[in-house]
């Protein structure tokens, strides 16, 4: 991901140093098992832990001789480890292992860390919204289906349904966190054929992660296509809060508005302009964690034991995932959190139609007063259709059709007497 969408905590984990830091991690580990198996000498641990990570530069340097990542870092990590007593400590280093042992193993701690930076934003985003959402919980505005005005609803509505959609992103997370968080380290096809499994529980065990019950060479690949299609459906999620500021941003409507910084520009041309450039960054971030998501999916069918073809493309998608997810709801946080809303448009706009809004309550209280629905529904949807098309104010167009409109009826507060339901339902999130 570009440096421009990266935060910094979220990135620092998927730099080249944290990356070989943490193949280092695992390396030791591994030696301190065999340690305990009997099989390395404690002194040559001790060597080896005062070895350190190497540079990066170093690492690519030995790779374009060898044009092959892993054996590069071990070559370049046993530069760093020093001689014990006439010995070189450094040849237990990857003692058993094969490649994938390392990579996937230390591939699953980073992406649990990763997404425990997502998971604890999308915290932040709910509970912005569950605030701002009872905040607004008696903002009366109009509905939309299909874009047209529908029933009164209220703007706390509106938050409330993406809190709860933002959890239940946050539900398939915190599962998908779990999938990924495993390690393998069990040999050429997974069969422990040259490593005790007790290196693999020590390693995992103190790295926090699962162990992959029937490895191959590698882990599973739908645990990375559960994750990156849980970040996928919860950006599209957040996508719904940015495309719904855009729409209600708009001129014509003007019902909300994103904050807007007291230097910013909208325009290079236009100075009037107070553009939803971060709904709509929003909304474009989504589009890339979708089609990421494709891509793990791709990913899931390895010829055999396994293959490589998978390695390339996650070496872009799922630093890309994770850093894009974060920085969308970081986004989506900084909308809400600063979200200009304005009760008299909304007023406004509830009564642009002349009171069309109010129809199905007319309809409803003909059927109550004994008409049957069918007739009903043909008096109401004449006069609205000349409301429509003249102008004129509803209630004059269903008298004109022989309709009393019954007391109230063009009281949005009808339509809310059931409301606290729902906010009832909020409160408990």
């Amino acid at each position: 991901m570009i440096p421009r969408y990266t935060r910094p905590e979220m990135g620092a984990l998927w730099t080249d140093e944290a990356k070989l830091a943490t193949w280092v991690e695992v390396e030791v580990l591994a030696t301190e098992a065999h340690v305990e198996l009997g099989v390395v000498p404690p002194g040559d641990l001790a060597a080896i832990r005062r070895g350190r990570a190497p540079d990066p530069t170093r690492v690519a340097e030995i790779e374009r001789e060898t044009d092959h990542d892993v054996i590069a870092f071990l070559t370049a990590f046993a530069e760093t480890i020093p001689d014990h007593d006439g010995t070189r400590p450094a040849r237990w280093v990857h003692h058993g292992m094969t490649s994938s042992d390392l990579v996937d193993t230390a591939q699953g701690a980073t992406l649990a860390r990763a997404s425990d930076l997502v998971i604890a934003e999308t915290d932040r985003l709910v509970a912005v919204l569950k605030r701002r959402a009872l905040e607004h919980w008696d903002t009366v505005c109009a509905g939309r289906t299909h874009g047209v005005q529908a029933e009164p609803t209220t703007f706390g509505h509106k938050l409330a349904q993406f809190a709860f959609a933002v959890d239940r992103g946050r539900t398939r997370l915190r599962a998908a966190r779990a999938a990924v968080a495993v390690g393998s380290i069990s040999g050429a096809v997974g069969t422990y054929s040259n490593i005790d499994p007790f290196v693999e529980r020590h390693v995992c065990g103190r790295l926090g992660l699962g162990v992959e019950p029937v490895p191959t060479q590698v882990v599973a690949r739908d645990r990375h296509a559960e994750l990156l299609t849980a970040l996928a459906v919860l950006g599209a999620s957040v996508e719904q809060i940015g495309l719904e500021v855009r729409h209600l941003q708009r001129t014509e409507v003007r019902e909300a508005e994103e904050p807007f910084g007291a230097g910013q520009k909208g325009s290079s041309a236009m100075p009037h302009k107070r553009n939803p450039i971060t709904a709509e960054r929003i909304c474009g971030l989504a589009r890339v964690l979708r089609g990421n998501a494709l891509v793990a999916l791709e990913n899931v069918a390895l010829w055999h034991e396994r293959d490589i073809s998978h390695s390339s493309a996650e070496r872009v998608v799922l630093p890309d995932s994770l850093i894009a997810a974060d920085y969308q709801l970081h986004l989506a946080v900084r909308v809400v959190e600063g979200l200009r809303v304005f009760p008299d448009r909304m007023r406004a706009n509830l009564e642009a139609t002349g009171g069309l809004v109010y129809s199905s309550q007319v309809l409803l209280g003909l059927v109550e007063c004994g008409m049957a629905r069918d007739d009903a529904y043909r008096v109401v949807q004449a006069a609205a259709m000349r409301t429509w098309e003249t102008g004129a104010p509803f209630g004059e167009t269903l008298a004109e059709e022989g309709v009393e409109v019954p007391e109230g009826a063009f009281d949005p507060a009808r339509f809310l007497v059931r409301h606290g339901t729902v906010r009832e339902r909020l409160e408990a999130l």
